[in-house]
């Protein structure tokens, strides 16, 4: 038999034919509210944007922007009203337009991301200024160069401005606003930063802290009767701010000091004074917020009642301890020796293989993962088709409302049903956590992070030992005082695995391995090519 048509009811896939709308929307947007006050720019990208719209003979559906938004992220109030536009219009858009790439987004690697899920959804960026066919590949690869060049630009422009900043402050100059008790007076052409009338009565403040010992809540209070409302956290900021000593200090300065030309509200000895008051616990110990000698405080729990270990020097032998707050509990323990011990636990889940038993162990991780994560990928695509047509029910039940097909009463009772069957499935939903990109670079990453996780974890700064602590154990760990025992509730899955991974290992170089660990075969799947070793 050689007719083949027969044989058509066996084929697979279809002949997709691309049909492109002729609905768009435009975006403009400035970057300060001096030039949204001005609206030149606004204007001129609205105007280019309809003549390009017009040329190309686009329906224009909808305007956004049309205000000052940064661009450094996407968290732009007026950029997500368009996507949540976008994504419920039941007009099918197919295209955003803009004046340039950098209207859209300066955020380079996000900006690509963002266009690259629009063009899921048929949806296409088109620049005014830089006009590509982004639906094709060589015209999506020009048009994600523009996005990285955007933020190269913007990155660049940062570098110059912060330089200027620098120079200013070297200058002894503020760049920015001045803190709450200043105002900036300009006589003849010339800026100073001088005190005002809340300045004054925030003089007072440190007079009251230093020489009477006033309690920060006493102070508030009194501010409070003579007609200036300050916070408690502001007032905290407030006296430590060497600002009001004449000082400077800015990250831009990179950890320099600079005498400044503004006028001082208080003598340096004066400043130092009420710090140091600030510094005293009536229980004779001092309290350092950041310290490197004491990184396991507000991360150790007491085991008794589950509150944070906090951290003190005491005075008499000058020796930091943690301790538990709530009354009654005796969690007290030196920090020196926890500090040890958690030391010795990092040893536990940091890997010491060779090169190539370690790009093994990175292989066959990413193959249990995809392995294992399979039939996850299938229930989160299932459960997210039964949100959209949840999603799809609840539009048409507002649509019967609106066209007085139901009463209010149906209304309410259906709306609160499906409501509820939303928020049950996405409970489910919420089980099976997110998918993940870019598997190879984070098993890479927890590769680095576990070869050095003890010399790391000793060398860091107070922050970065924080993170440290948090990134293995979650939930922080419990101290027992009374059996002098730790317990961790929950350790990061990655870590845990090169655990399980390096005492199989191990067990097998010995030849004793009682343990009987069923691994998936070494295969990458599909999608992830094996990283080449260096």
């Amino acid at each position: 038999m050689s007719d083949i048509t027969l044989f058509k009811t066996f084929a697979k896939g279809s002949h997709k034919t691309k049909a492109k709308g002729s609905n768009c929307v435009i975006y403009t947007r400035v970057s300060t509210k001096e030039q949204a006050d001005n609206n030149l720019s606004l204007d001129t990208q609205k105007k280019a944007c309809e003549i390009f719209a017009k040329k190309g003979n686009l329906q224009i559906m909808g305007y956004y922007g049309g205000t000052f938004e940064s661009a450094k992220t996407d968290e732009r109030k007026q950029f997500n009203n368009m996507l949540s536009f976008l994504k419920k219009s039941r007009e099918k858009i197919s295209y955003i337009i803009v004046y340039s790439v950098d209207r859209f987004s300066r955020s380079g690697a996000n900006a690509i991301y963002i266009a690259e899920q629009l063009k899921k959804q048929g949806i296409v960026v088109c620049s005014v200024t830089q006009p590509t066919d982004a639906s094709t590949a060589s015209g999506s690869l020009q048009q994600n160069i523009q996005f990285i060049f955007s933020e190269y630009e913007n990155q660049q422009r940062r570098e110059k401005c912060m330089a200027g900043v620098k120079e200013m402050l070297l200058r002894g100059e503020w760049p920015t606003a001045p803190p709450i008790g200043y105002d900036i007076i300009k006589t003849n052409g010339k800026r100073s930063i001088m005190l005002n009338r809340d300045g004054k009565l925030l003089r007072k403040a440190f007079h009251w802290k230093v020489n009477e010992k006033v309690s920060s809540e006493e102070i508030i209070q009194r501010l409070a009767a003579q007609g200036l409302k300050i916070s408690n956290q502001r007032m905290s900021a407030f006296f430590r701010n060497p600002f009001y000593c004449g000082l400077m200090v800015h990250t831009a300065l990179e950890g320099q000091v600079i005498e400044g030309n503004h006028e001082k509200m208080v003598s340096k000895e004066m400043f130092l004074a009420a710090n140091d008051v600030l510094s005293e616990n009536k229980q004779g110990y001092r309290i350092n917020p950041e310290n490197e000698d004491i990184p396991l405080k507000r991360f150790y729990k007491c085991d008794d009642c589950g509150e944070f270990l906090r951290a003190y020097k005491a005075y008499k032998n000058q020796k930091y301890y943690y301790k538990c707050n709530t009354r009654g509990c005796r969690c007290n323990m030196r920090a020196e020796t926890l500090n040890d011990r958690f030391a010795e636990k990092l040893v536990e889940y940091t890997l010491e293989f060779d090169e190539a038993m370690q790009y093994l162990i990175r292989e066959q991780m990413i193959a249990d993962y995809n392995t294992l994560n399979e039939r996850n990928e299938e229930s989160i695509d299932n459960i997210e088709g039964q949100l959209s047509e949840i999603d799809k029910k609840l539009e048409r039940l507002e649509e019967r409302y609106v066209l007085e097909e139901i009463t209010k009463d149906m209304f309410d009772k259906f709306r609160a049903k499906f409501l509820d069957e939303r928020k049950q499935i996405e409970k489910e939903r919420a089980k099976y956590g997110n998918k993940v990109s870019n598997l190879d670079i984070y098993v890479d990453t927890a590769f680095r992070a576990s070869s050095k996780l003890a010399p790391e974890w000793d060398s860091a700064d107070y922050n970065d030992k924080q993170e440290l602590q948090y990134l293995l154990f979650p939930e922080g760990v419990y101290y027992n005082r009374k059996k002098d025992e730790c317990r961790t509730p929950k350790v990061n899955e990655a870590f845990r695995y090169f655990v399980r991974v390096s005492r199989f290992l191990g067990e097998n170089n010995k030849g004793n391995c009682n343990e009987n660990l069923q691994f998936p075969s070494l295969v990458v799947s599909t999608g992830i090519e094996p990283v080449s070793k260096v």
